[in-house]
């Protein structure tokens, strides 16, 4: 703080910038997610090849990884032995393929408005894996909370005017593997200590995704698109759309390195509602009442979930900077009685 209590130019940076950094990932994961269902949607670009529209996206992102790390050398490697990669990454890269084929597959079975609703339950079902893995504790309130958020959820469901239980299906499904991915993140790369980026997660999980996909996509799409002669491949189309993929992994890393997952989570409730609100005015979807009254109980839910978060977050600093302060006091008055020894050893010895 400055004079009369103003804030100095230093905080006001660091604040414009984190807002600069939550509005540059909300622009980019709101194009994407725009962009795929335009692709997607058979009433639009009518594309509806979800695996390898994913692949496309796994193949874009490991180019350019391995282009910037391995012969422009911008970014370092990560030191990784074989095992580690086997155990860890191969689990991670599995599950992320999985998420990212059913979640784009649900673009071409249910709108936009009602898939953000659906990933309201993502703290749901990163809190009751966590404690199924024994990453996290049970708590009674906690548990309360989640109940509410899927309840919210479900009055969503049933308000729902384009329910297609498949689709549904696909949207719960990659929920449960992307919160999967992200406890065994914690798990399996966090617990050895090994942080990637986005450029050396792309660099590692993308040639593992890619490959991954490559089975469904054998039996699945790959009969289908050789049947479509009338298909040509547009650079100008997949090429943008993979381009914004990549630019929002860059964003997230820049989001959570210079704020935090907390951050990036309350972010995330405002551009949902940005995407329900451009679902229903321009891509004219139908959002009921009920929609919104199942999904605004969900988001406070959420919303208390986050508050809860950043309150015991608050509590760990503080606790942290007292022990800081106990072991800082405890040095000086170490360092201070030996000096007094000292003294006295001196008098003693003239």
């Amino acid at each position: 703080m400055g004079k009369g209590g103003t804030l100095s130019d230093s905080v006001i940076k660091k604040i414009i910038l984190s807002y600069s950094y939550v509005a540059i990932w909300i622009f980019l994961s709101f194009t994407v997610i725009v962009y795929n269902k335009y692709i997607l949607d058979k009433k639009l670009y009518n594309w509806p090849y979800p695996i390898t529209l994913t692949m496309i996206h796994m193949s874009f992102c490991s180019t350019l990884a391995v282009l910037l790390i391995k012969v422009f050398k911008l970014v370092e490697p990560v030191s990784m032995s074989r095992q580690t990669y086997l155990r860890s990454v191969v689990p991670i890269g599995a599950l992320y393929s999985l998420s990212l084929w059913l979640s784009n597959s649900a673009y071409i079975y249910l709108s936009v408005s009602f898939i953000q609703m659906l990933k309201a339950l993502m703290p749901v079902a990163v809190y009751s894996i966590g404690v199924f893995l024994k990453k996290e504790s049970f708590k009674s309130d906690t548990m309360t909370n989640m109940i509410s958020i899927s309840f919210g959820v479900a009055i969503a469901a049933y308000g729902e005017a384009r329910f297609d239980v498949f689709g549904v299906m696909l949207q719960l499904g990659a929920v449960a593997f992307e919160a999967t991915r992200l406890v065994l993140i914690q798990i399996l790369l966090t617990s050895k200590g090994i942080n990637l980026n986005p450029i050396t997660s792309l660099y590692y999980v993308a040639p593992c995704c890619l490959a991954f996909l490559f089975i469904p996509w054998i039996y699945v799409e790959l009969p289908v698109l050789r049947d479509t002669s009338s298909f040509h491949f547009d650079y100008v189309v997949f090429g943008t759309n993979s381009l914004c993929a990549f630019a929002l992994n860059l964003a997230v890393f820049l989001l959570v390195g210079k704020t935090s997952a907390l951050t990036m989570n309350v972010a995330g409730v405002v551009k949902d509602w940005l995407l329900i609100a451009f679902s229903w005015s321009v891509i004219k979807d139908t959002v009921t009442p009920v929609n919104l009254f199942g999904y605004g109980v969900a988001f406070l839910g959420v919303a208390y979930y986050n508050h809860a978060k950043l309150q015991a977050l608050k509590a760990r600093e503080a606790q942290k900077k007292v022990q800081q302060g106990d072991e800082e006091s405890g040095r000086l008055l170490e360092e201070r009685e030996g000096g007094d020894g000292d003294g006295k050893k001196n008098e003693s010895d003239n």
